[in-house]
C-alpha cells in the first residue's frame, strides 16, 4: 500500500553537528575528518545512545553523544572524554545546522512523491529556523499547534528543554531558493513534547490532516526514539542506518540514505 504521508527526523537524516563547530577543537587534537568520517560518527555515536540501559537527559545528552563521537573521528580513547568535556562547553547553540551529504536530492526525491511530508524532532527550538537558513527545507505557513502537554526529552537532534507551548502564530514566508517545502515541521521544545512519546507524532499528522496509521512512515536514526516511538503511534518506522548498525535488522525497516525512500515507498 502506498504510504499516507512521510515524517523525518532532522538530526541524522537531514542535519549533522556543523564542521564549523566541531572541527575546530578536533583540528586541534591534531584531527582533520573529512564529512564523510564526521557522519559516520554521528550515527556510531547513536548507537552507542540506543544501546546506553538508562536514556540519556537533557542536561548531559550532548556531553555523552561527543564521546562516541571524537572516537569514531580518531582520538584516543584515553582522551575522548576530556574533549568531549571541552567541545560540551564550548559547542553550543546552532550546532546542527548543517545539511547532511546527500540530504538536499533525497529530501527532493522524497518530495517528488506528492504525499504529505513533515519533520518531527527532538530539539531545543531552532530546528525549524535552523532548516530554513541552510536552505533545506521549509513550512510555507505556520502549523496550528495544540497547546504544550509538558516537559519533552533529549534526542538526537540534541536536548529538547520543556516548551512553552506553540508559537504565537507568525504570517507564511517565501522560502529560500531550493528549498523544499514541507507540511510541518514539528520541535519538541516548541511542542512541549518528544519522541518517542507518540504524541508528537500525533501532532505532526493532525497538522498535515493525516490519520495515524501503519501507512505513514517515519524515517529516523535512533531505535530509542524514532523506531520505538513510531511502533508506540502505530506508524511505519523506517531505520537510517547507512553502516549496518542496528542490532534488530529484521524488525523494521531500513534505508541507507534519504534517496532510498522513494523505492522502499513504492515510488
Amino acid at each position: 500500500m502506498a504510504p499516507s504521508a512521510i515524517l523525518l527526523d532532522a538530526g541524522g537524516v537531514l542535519v549533522f553537528p556543523a564542521p564549523s563547530h566541531v572541527l575546530p577543537p578536533l583540528r586541534e587534537a591534531g584531527l582533520d575528518p573529512d564529512l564523510a568520517t564526521l557522519e559516520r560518527a554521528h550515527y556510531l555515536a547513536m548507537a552507542d545512545q540506543d544501546a546506553a540501559e538508562v536514556p540519556p537527559v537533557g542536561a548531559t545528552w550532548w556531553r555523552n553523544y561527543l564521546v562516541p563521537y571524537v572516537a569514531a573521528c580518531g582520538v584516543a580513547r584515553d582522551r575522548c572524554e576530556a574533549l568531549a568535556d571541552q567541545m560540551a562547553r564550548q559547542v553550543a547553540g546552532r550546532s546542527w545546522a548543517h545539511a547532511g551529504l546527500g540530504a538536499r536530492d533525497g529530501l527532493r526525491a522524497v518530495a517528488a512523491l506528492g504525499i504529505p511530508i513533515g519533520v518531527v524532532s527532538n530539539s531545543d527550538g531552532s530546528v525549524e529556523a535552523d532548516l530554513r537558513s541552510i536552505g533545506l527545507c521549509y513550512a510555507p505557513a505556520p502549523a496550528k499547534l495544540p497547546a504544550a502537554p509538558g516537559p519533552a526529552a533529549p534526542g538526537p537532534a540534541g536536548p529538547g528543554p520543556a516548551g512553552p507551548g506553540p508559537a504565537a502564530p507568525v504570517p507564511a514566508a517565501p522560502g529560500p531558493d531550493g528549498a523544499v517545502p514541507v507540511g510541518v515541521i514539528i520541535d519538541s521544545a516548541v511542542v512541549g513534547v518528544a519522541k518517542p512519546d507518540p504524541a508528537i507524532f500525533a501532532i505532526a499528522l493532525a497538522a498535515l490532516g493525516v490519520p495515524p496509521g501503519g501507512t505513514v512512515l517515519h524515517v529516523g536514526d535512533s531505535l530509542r526514539y524514532d523506531v520505538a516511538g513510531a511502533l508506540a503511534a502505530g506508524l511505519q518506522p523506517v531505520h537510517m542506518d547507512p553502516f549496518s548498525l542496528c542490532p534488530a535488522p529484521d524488525d523494521h525497516l531500513h534505508i541507507r540514505r534519504l534517496a532510498d525512500l522513494p523505492a522502499l515507498a513504492g515510488g
